[in-house]
């Protein structure tokens, strides 16, 4: 008895890189295509209507970009699996796609039967990686943790509720020179250029809390 074809829709905002997407599957009766979508606003209300196993997605697209796409995916408690398809493999790429709930993650270059691999193993539910991005998450969670003193949580809060420099420092009875030189510590250790970016990774990690002082 033959088994029941994955059934596939392909999220890209480029024509052509769905027709060669549709290309390596097209004929193998093993899968079963069922649509295209030309950005994430469209994969999503296709993903409801046509209840694929696997949304093979782009992450950098109009309207709605791919990780949005997979946030609403899960929001509605679609069942499809996102297998992430895309040329991009930085930290600010991978790691959102991931946080959102996709499956997996390969890039473009992958090779036809790498991919159809890949898109087996996400209808199966298993964790799929491109080599090059599972080793920069290996790095990451090897990465030694630098974590922030007490001063520099203090300050952290402080900034999450708002505050400048000035008036941390007459929170905290310190100058704000050394405000100042905390917060470039804070960026340093978590890897962020700006107060926003600072406060979103800390909600990230569990450092700040929405009941924090």
């Amino acid at each position: 008895m033959s088994e029941t074809p994955i059934r596939l829709l392909i999220a890209d905002d480029h024509p052509v890189v769905r027709d060669g997407i549709r290309g390596m599957f097209t004929g193998d009766p093993g899968f079963d295509m069922l649509g295209e979508a030309g950005d994430g606003a469209q994969a999503v209300d296709l993903a409801r209507a046509l209840d694929p196993d696997v949304v093979l997605m782009d992450l950098r697209m109009p309207r709605m970009d791919g990780v949005a796409a997979i946030k609403e995916l899960a929001r509605l408690g679609v069942r499809a699996r996102v297998l992430v398809l895309t040329t991009y493999d930085t930290d600010k790429d991978v790691l959102p796609a991931i946080e959102a709930g996709a499956t997996g993650y390969v890039l473009k270059d992958t090779g036809r039967d790498e991919l159809v691999r890949a898109v087996r193993a996400a209808a199966r539910g298993e964790a799929v990686l491109s080599p090059s991005v599972a080793t920069r998450l290996l790095g990451q969670v090897r990465a030694p943790a630098d974590p922030l003193s007490a001063r520099e949580l203090e300050v952290l809060r402080l900034i999450a509720d708002g505050a400048t420099n000035r008036e941390a420092a007459a929170r905290l009875f310190i100058s704000e020179a050394t405000v100042k030189s905390h917060v470039l510590h804070i960026y340093a250790k978590l890897g962020v250029n700006d107060r926003a970016a600072a406060v979103a990774v800390a909600f990230r990690r569990g450092l700040l809390t929405t009941d924090s002082d």
